[in-house]
């Protein structure tokens, strides 16, 4: 190949890859969802304000989050799935927290927790964000200082916040099903062993490998690593995690600039609850149409979410820093895990011994 044909494919090939990356998808999305997303993550923050303890509103505002697994299916049944995935949120960050008390199981216990949550999440088809929250959860939870007669406070306290999701969630509904025809629920197709398990159990070692490497690097407050490596490895197809992987990079250092200008302000905690009500509302207004977009205001936001009972004892410079080195890492190692996720002949050999350890027909030929 001639260098003018090779500079011609290069062309066409930046030009596709900036194509795609500029693409705003369209979205039906009423706006009352995002501001009830937005609720439910900045209400207890605004109630920790008031009482004098944000540590205890940040804990109940990650229970928030749960609002967003709310399927549109008819009320009898999109309540019944919010409540299991309240469930599980809770069940996540109590692992998280118990695993803080014992630093050398925190690894494992990350990796199996992020197995079993991606297993379930798969087999009962859990819609977008999948498994990301329950992981984060247990992420934070797992770098939260505490002793064990605090667990049960902090286990409270996230179930007190999927409790408020759960009714926000209740009054949001009974409003927009007079308004929009709900989904039919379709039945679940049958669980395969590659999806269900296979997928489950390299996106759980891989999230584990990314907590480990940040470990080895004696990385403070690591938490985002791992679910960072999560949202990029959870792309449907390579392609998907590379483009979720240059969105999350690029959105995050244009995010760690108006993080910046955001600590650079007179921030109180009022201030700071209002603040992240507003970041939510943008956040998922913005996630459905583009998610490098979105990605900008999602670093603030967990910037702020996690260090909000310490902020001001930490510099701001620390802080961005920290965030932009935990983002990196946990891309690279994500999109190493895509590629082996996605690869014909890492499937064959690594499904192959994986198929001997789990019992013949269980989760059919496929």
């Amino acid at each position: 190949m001639t260098e003018n044909g090779k500079w011609q494919r290069l062309r066409v090939f930046l030009r596709e890859e900036l194509r795609q990356l500029t693409t705003v998808r369209q979205s039906d999305r009423p706006w009352l969802m995002p501001f009830a997303a937005a609720l439910c993550s900045g209400v207890p923050l605004l109630v920790g304000a008031y009482f004098g303890r944000m540590d205890y509103g940040l804990i109940s505002s990650l229970g928030g989050l749960v609002f967003l697994y709310m399927p549109e299916t008819p009320l009898y049944h999109r309540m019944v799935s919010l409540m299991a995935c309240a469930f599980a949120m809770i069940a996540s960050y109590a692992f998280g927290v118990i695993s803080n008390l014992l630093p050398p199981v925190m690894m494992p216990a990350l990796t199996f927790t992020s197995i079993l949550v991606t297993m379930v999440c798969r087999f009962y088809r859990v819609g977008i964000p999948g498994s990301l929250f329950f992981i984060m959860a247990a992420s934070i939870g797992a770098y939260s200082p505490g002793d064990i007669l605090q667990v049960p406070l902090k286990v409270g306290l996230i179930a007190m916040g999927c409790l408020l999701a759960c009714l926000i969630a209740f009054a949001y509904s009974i409003y927009m099903l007079r308004r929009r025809k709900p989904v039919k629920v379709e039945p679940l197709p049958a669980a395969s062993f590659d999806f269900v398990v296979f997928d489950s159990v390299i996106i759980g070692a891989f999230v584990g490998i990314s907590l480990a490497v940040a470990q080895l690097l004696q990385l403070e407050n690591a938490y985002w690593v791992p679910v960072s490596c999560l949202a990029v490895i959870q792309g449907m197809s390579l392609r998907a995690v590379w483009e979720k992987q240059v969105h999350r990079v690029i959105g995050t250092v244009i995010g760690l600039f108006v993080s910046w200008g955001i600590l650079s302000l007179p921030l109180d905690e009022w201030r700071l609850g209002f603040i992240i009500i507003a970041l939510v509302f943008v956040i998922e207004s913005a996630v459905v149409r583009h998610y490098g977009f979105a990605a900008i205001f999602i670093t603030p936001l967990t910037l702020l979410l996690a260090e909000a009972p310490t902020l001001g004892q930490v510099s701001h410079g620390a802080l961005i820093q920290a965030r932009f080195f935990d983002t990196i890492i946990g891309c690279l190692t994500g999109f190493a895990g895509g590629i082996c996720l996605h690869s014909p002949g890492f499937r064959r050999v690594v499904g192959r011994q994986m198929r001997r350890l789990i019992p013949g027909g269980l989760f059919g030929p496929g």
